[in-house]
């Protein structure tokens, strides 16, 4: 899989069928440059072998099994301890050391499950990730974050309460499969504001152009780009992309405020020439 190809295949069409567990791997390289993607996908798929004996019965029992396989059998777990590490977004960082994020614990499931016969999806919620298992109609919600638990519709109402802070009615929510494309957008998403949070601005720019592969028509990943360049002190490369947020959103909400960062890039640049 080339990466730069399978990004521009999600960009026109975020249902491509493209494993996710090669994007997310392809994708730490960018951290990882002599990553073996192969030979993790040799380990998914060793894995896969061994949670097939998991599988039997019907499917609440089979998504029992795989999550006792990867939670109890394989140890991983949520990371509650350090949950902004940015390792806990990467997925060879998550296989080798058993824990992660909602997301990433949620593509070892999928990739695992899927690997192993069991059809498993991604289902973003707001403010939280989990799986889904489905087989003849029937689907099963299950949370890898926190062991594997099965859900009903109505605990996910609860769990997004808890972590908004705000009731969310179920009958708002969607639990249709999230698309691998959208997926990838989060977990992009989620590790770029991990390095804004440590002010990460090399890797930051690094994930954002990422990012811009996947939405090229998000004109705030621009504003971020350019924004961050300021703060490396590259204000000849914050400039293009601040001027073209603000071409295309003249009277957006932070217009002010890029404006004002334009304002600072150039003058920068001024001062040196």
């Amino acid at each position: 899989m080339n990466l730069d190809e399978a990004l521009d295949t999600l960009a026109r069409d975020p249902t491509a069928p493209l494993d996710l567990a090669e994007v997310a791997l392809r994708l730490a390289l960018d951290e990882y440059p002599s990553l073996d993607v192969e030979a993790y996908l040799s380990e998914l798929d060793g894995m896969a072998r061994e949670a097939r004996n998991y599988l039997g019965g019907g499917l609440e029992s089979q998504v029992q099994g795989l999550c006792r396989y990867l939670f109890h059998e394989m140890g991983f777990r949520g990371n509650t301890q350090d949950y902004h590490d940015p390792r806990n977004s990467y997925l060879n960082e998550v296989l080798d050391r058993r824990t992660g994020l909602p997301i990433t614990l949620s593509l070892v499931a999928m990739a695992v499950g899927q690997r192993a016969g069991l059809s498993v999806a991604g289902l973003g919620l707001p403010a939280h990730f989990i799986a889904q298992a489905s087989q003849e109609g029937r689907t099963v919600l299950f949370d890898p974050f926190h062991g594997g638990r099965q859900l009903t519709e109505e605990d996910c109402e609860h769990l997004i309460a808890q972590k908004t802070g705000r009731a969310v009615p179920t009958d708002s929510l969607s639990f249709h499969p999230t698309p691998p494309g959208l997926i990838a957008i989060r977990l992009l998403t989620n590790l770029k504001g991990v390095y804004l949070r440590g002010e990460d601005f090399p890797r930051l720019v690094r994930t954002t152009e990422r990012l811009r592969q996947l939405v090229p028509q998000d004109v705030t990943q621009r504003r971020d780009l350019g924004a961050a360049y300021l703060h490396m002190n590259q204000p000849g490369k914050a400039i293009d992309h601040l001027k073209a947020y603000l071409k295309t959103l003249p009277d957006g909400p932070d217009t002010a405020a890029t404006r004002q960062l334009l304002a600072q890039a150039l003058s920068l640049v001024a001062k040196w020439n």
